[in-house]
């Protein structure tokens, strides 16, 4: 993967996670330099997430791009929201599991970046009409207490810069529909980030987590299981691909990143008037009502 795909552009969004930015500024300035071609998909993708209505796919329209571009086009479709007035809050990591990578067909970790106004607080309810195609997940997350960068970062010092674990549901939404969607069209849409609630955290790092089961339940019926191993053999290591991942772009982690692991089971539709429920031994539920 080439190195020099505005590399300036990520890091001044993930700069725009901090809380003090003036909302909208970096946006504003981002949208209007970088690399031209891709700013119309990006912008398509937005309209799509506005009017619900999907894009035909970037890789039916562009069978040759590169991940390095979908990359392209998924910061500026962030740049675009941020200028609106979101706010980066940390990272998604899709793909992780066996069964993700064959419900799509798809063989490779992508990764996303977390907006504010995804966040569903647990007293709220998920109106299901502002999302085209959702699909829920049961997750394992983390909340970092330190900055991580490096390609050659350790699982020891990924271990002590965890600051909360938690249990999460991801509800994933593609701008382009789910059907035929290849990796490149994934990752320009930002890896299908949808909306996402947390259960409440519990500090440091949480030990063992591949032993972790991990029961979705739907109207109170088990709808999905597995194990915190199903992520890349140790949820853990979800973390070590993304930062490798963005130390290649010059970048990495920020100290209060939330960063969602990736699912432990495939995904499920999710459909209104249902409350999601994931549970496990040792972390507190995560609960999603839907209207």
């Amino acid at each position: 993967m080439r190195t020099d795909i505005d590399t300036g552009l990520l890091r001044a969004l993930l700069t725009s996670s901090e809380p003090s930015s003036q909302p909208g500024s970096a946006g504003r300035h981002l949208s209007e330099g970088g690399v031209r071609p891709w700013h119309e998909e990006a912008r398509r993708l937005r309209r799509a997430e506005t009017t619900r209505q999907p894009a035909s796919l970037l890789s039916h329209r562009q069978p040759a791009i590169l991940l390095d571009d979908a990359y392209r086009i998924q910061w500026h479709g962030t740049a675009l929201r941020v200028a609106e007035g979101a706010r980066v809050v940390g990272h998604k990591v899709g793909l992780t599991s066996a069964a993700m990578q064959e419900q799509f067909g798809i063989d490779q970790p992508d990764s996303g970046l977390l907006l504010d106004y995804m966040a569903v607080a647990r007293d709220r309810v998920l109106p299901l009409g502002d999302l085209l195609v959702p699909r829920v997940e049961g997750e394992l997350a983390f909340r970092l207490g330190t900055d991580l960068s490096g390609t050659d970062v350790s699982e020891r010092v990924i271990h002590d810069a965890v600051a909360d674990t938690f249990l999460a549901l991801e509800v994933i939404d593609s701008r382009y529909g789910f059907e035929g969607l290849t990796l490149a069209d994934s990752v320009a849409d930002n890896a299908a980030c949808g909306r996402f609630v947390l259960g409440a955290a519990v500090p440091g790092l949480v030990p063992e987590l591949g032993g972790e089961h991990l029961t979705l339940t739907v109207d109170g019926m088990v709808a999905a299981c597995g194990f915190g191993r199903a992520v890349l053999g140790d949820p853990i290591r979800s973390l070590v691909w993304l930062v490798q991942r963005l130390a290649v772009f010059g970048t990495g982690l920020r100290a209060g990143d939330v960063v969602l692991a990736g699912s432990v089971h495939a995904s499920l539709p999710l459909g209104a008037g249902q409350t999601v429920v994931v549970g496990s031994p040792r972390l507190p539920q995560a609960v999603l009502h839907v209207a």
